[in-house]
């Protein structure tokens, strides 16, 4: 619903939207730009969201913070991290810049996704400005507080075609007490089964990374699996997890910096092994076997989602691949030359395509907000 002007109204935004909707013209959201290679080109007057920022309110004991959607990634977790505290999801930086708005809009999560959950998850509450210029307000600070669609939600990976975020209310969580990573020695089909194991047994799995040094055809293959939870509960596990796969402890201070080296995609498996690749992302279910592809691969979320490195001309090949297994695949990363005439995103079904479209029409219903980011 609307809401009536504060001391903390974004007037200056909200007068650039009316304008523009006014004139038909469209603007480019953006805000540290860590993300701008994610979804389609996108033209338009650019609306940089960066001024916008601060922390609007913590509350420790409620385990909820509220920020302007400019605000630095890095600033709201290290104002967590001062109270015990951290964004469940692991949510990728990608670059120095990146911003919360930014985090929410691109839907992006880290290695913990399969089992702490998505983005979309921990929205409680939202205020962005519509394709109207009005500033609306949806959800709130507590978990049960919505009636209706839940728009706040829906925002997470709308990739700022709805609106403009202004505000938003995240739910956080305690940093668990103990942390380990071990690491296996396993084939990708040894890997897959060990985690599917795994993934129905009472452990406290948070993430896990299965990858083939493609810098050396003499490289081990190896699975590293992260744990987190109570102390007790993270000993034991590393204990029989070790037994029943032959796994090793690493330290946590080499395993960390290597958890957030996957997350933000800088291991040497994420450089392009030629100019005419591009980085796909397959999104399969968790029990999906192996997929049949003449592609070095990395797979995360424990089995959930794979990345592999592959020409334009594969294109077809891939998406096949992850259609058979009910799954779909999105050119994540692409330079302009190397995939002409590509879809960065599958093709949403019927259903799928009218729920879209409704809803665009709802928000932007000129269309002026990253047209045609999404395909």
């Amino acid at each position: 619903m609307p809401i009536s002007p504060t001391n903390d109204t974004p007037t200056a935004l909200i007068d650039r939207v009316r304008s523009a909707a006014e004139s038909r013209t469209p603007l480019h959201i953006r805000g540290g730009d860590t993300k701008a290679f994610y979804g389609e080109p996108v033209g338009g007057q650019p609306l940089d969201m960066r001024d916008w920022r601060g922390i609007v309110a913590h509350e420790p004991s409620e385990l909820v913070i509220t920020v302007r959607a400019g605000t630095p990634l890095a600033e709201v977790e290290a104002a967590l991290a001062e109270k015990g505290q951290h964004l469940p999801f692991d949510p990728p930086h990608f670059g120095d810049s990146a911003t919360i708005g930014g985090v929410v809009a691109a839907g992006l999560a880290g290695p913990a996704r399969a089992t702490a959950g998505g983005v979309r998850d921990y929205v409680l509450g939202a205020q962005f400005i519509n394709g109207k210029g009005e500033w609306l307000t949806f959800g709130g600070q507590v978990m049960k507080n919505v009636a209706g669609y839940d728009v706040s939600r829906a925002l997470a990976g709308s990739m700022g075609t709805l609106g403009v975020i202004t505000h938003l209310s995240l739910k956080v969580l305690p940093v668990a007490p103990a942390e380990a990573t071990l690491v296996f020695q396993l084939g990708q089909h040894g890997a897959l089964e060990q985690l599917h194991r795994w993934g129905g047994q009472p452990l406290p799995l948070n993430a896990s990374c299965w990858v083939k040094d493609t810098t050396s055809p003499d490289a081990p293959e190896l699975l590293f699996v992260r744990l987190r939870g109570a102390v007790a509960a993270v000993e034991s596990a590393c204990d029989r997890m070790a037994r029943e796969a032959g796994g090793q402890r690493m330290d946590n201070a080499q395993a960390g910096p290597d958890w957030a080296a996957c997350r933000d995609q800088t291991l040497p498996f994420f450089a392009p092994p030629s100019a005419d690749h591009g980085l796909w992302r397959l999104s399969l279910p968790q029990t999906a076997p192996v997929i049949d592809l003449p592609h070095a691969q990395l797979i995360e979320w424990q089995g959930a989602q794979r990345w592999l490195w592959a020409p334009a001309s594969a294109a077809a090949q891939i998406r096949a691949a992850a259609a058979t297994v009910q799954g779909h695949a999105t050119l994540f990363r692409a330079s302009a030359d190397s995939a002409p005439g590509v879809r960065r995103f599958d093709a949403e079904s019927p259903a799928l395509q009218t729920i879209t479209r409704r809803l665009r029409e709802a928000f932007d219903p000129h269309g002026i907000f990253n047209p045609g980011r999404m395909g």
